[in-house]
């Protein structure tokens, strides 16, 4: 056989643990950069505030929260050192990381069907590329985190290394679910609104406004159960101190994140043979 008779790329069925394309998606990491740039720009060229929106959004959320629950409520944020505004903001951050990388990633396949139908790469890809702005938003938020950290004399401690950690979780949970999500999208395109209705209900039986500690036993074993919690309660220890109401939950939410995010990418490339002829 000549040279130009060798093809380039051979396409062949996946199966097993191959269905996790991670030489390919290595292959493909300009792509990957490119999407994800690509997201960046596009969400700010034609927005009037532009990123002073990412700083916005949490603030008036943290400010509605603490005057619901810190002042009307009088909900304790379980130390007497971090104040409600620090304590709510710290856990919309990393709210708002799970929430905007399910949302984006769920709608990922269907907002570049043209790709989708033209190309091969990796379909994989784009899911992926959602993360890299949603990212950069919680580094903008995080210089706010240190001024509030600031003003209200909070001290950082070791627990902050755990940070990274608690991210991780955050990240692979949304992705996890989102890229079942987004399979189901390509031949179910009213997933695209129960996502958002979903993460709206989540979010309140996730303590991210309150401390777990402030409910009633029964409602901590039950609220214990939703892999979030270890999430947010191990970031704002992380972040500010608060003390974890359960570690298990923690340990809980670890496991969780891990085995969505293999379940998702095993359950996407199931469903990948058929997105262009589908999409």
């Amino acid at each position: 056989m000549s040279e130009q008779a060798i093809p380039h790329l051979t396409i062949r069925k996946k199966s097993g643990w191959q269905a996790l394309p991670i030489r390919e998606l290595w292959e493909f990491r300009d792509l990957l950069n490119t999407l994800a740039f690509r997201d960046v720009k596009l969400r700010y060229r034609q927005t009037a505030v532009g990123v002073i929106w990412v700083v916005l959004q949490p603030l008036i959320g943290a400010g509605l929260f603490s005057f619901i629950f810190g002042s009307v409520a009088k909900l304790s944020t379980g130390s007497d050192k971090v104040p409600y505004f620090a304590f709510s903001f710290a856990g919309l951050m990393v709210w708002n990381v799970f929430a905007q990388i399910l949302q984006k990633s769920s709608d990922s396949m269907v907002g570049n069907a043209h790709l989708v139908s033209k190309i091969y790469f990796p379909r994989m890809i784009l899911p992926l590329s959602t993360v890299y702005g949603v990212l950069l938003d919680f580094c903008v938020s995080s210089i706010l985190l240190v001024v509030l950290l600031v003003l209200f004399k909070i001290p950082l401690t070791a627990s902050i290394f755990f940070l990274p950690v608690a991210m991780l979780m955050a990240v692979m949970m949304a992705l996890g679910v989102g890229l079942w999500a987004a399979a189901l999208n390509v031949t179910f395109r009213d997933v695209k609104f129960v996502i958002p209705v979903f993460i709206n209900f989540l979010m309140w039986g996730t303590p991210v406004a309150y401390a777990v500690a402030s409910l009633p036993a029964r409602a901590q074993a039950v609220i214990a159960y939703n892999p979030m919690t270890g999430v947010v309660e191990s970031f704002r220890w992380a972040v500010l101190g608060t003390p974890i109401q359960h570690w298990n939950s923690v340990i809980f939410s670890a496991l969780a994140s891990i085995l969505l995010f293999i379940w998702g990418a095993m359950m996407f490339q199931r469903a990948e043979r058929k997105f262009a002829d589908v999409i």
